[in-house]
């Protein structure tokens, strides 16, 4: 048997393995800056674009530890499990991504 994390009256479709992976890729993304340059080189200064996708990473990593991770934050509604696999930072389902993000 499969066991979810379950979040309000529904069942989040994450089993703890996916959770764990899920983490562990969100924390592989978060602190590029950690990373060491090249050789005889400067490390490179983040873009802005970089800098919002790391606070999104932040944020997923700190929703995962309160328990409110992969929760629409507009309907409230899980957000699917396919779409969480691919964009682990996702703090939209699917609909309402193309309300809240219009043309991404």
């Amino acid at each position: 048997m499969v066991n979810h994390q379950t979040i309000g009256d529904g069942a989040l479709h994450l089993s703890p393995e996916d959770l764990a992976e899920l983490r562990r890729n969100l924390c592989e993304q978060r602190d590029p800056a950690r990373r060491p340059a090249a050789p005889g080189r400067a490390p490179v200064p983040l873009s802005a674009s970089t800098r919002m996708v790391l606070a999104d990473v932040r944020a997923a990593l700190q929703r995962i530890d309160e328990g409110r991770y992969g929760i629409c934050h507009l309907c409230r509604r899980p957000v699917g499990r396919d779409r969480l696999m691919v964009v682990e930072q996702a703090r939209y389902c699917a609909r309402c991504r193309h309300v809240r993000e219009p043309g991404r």
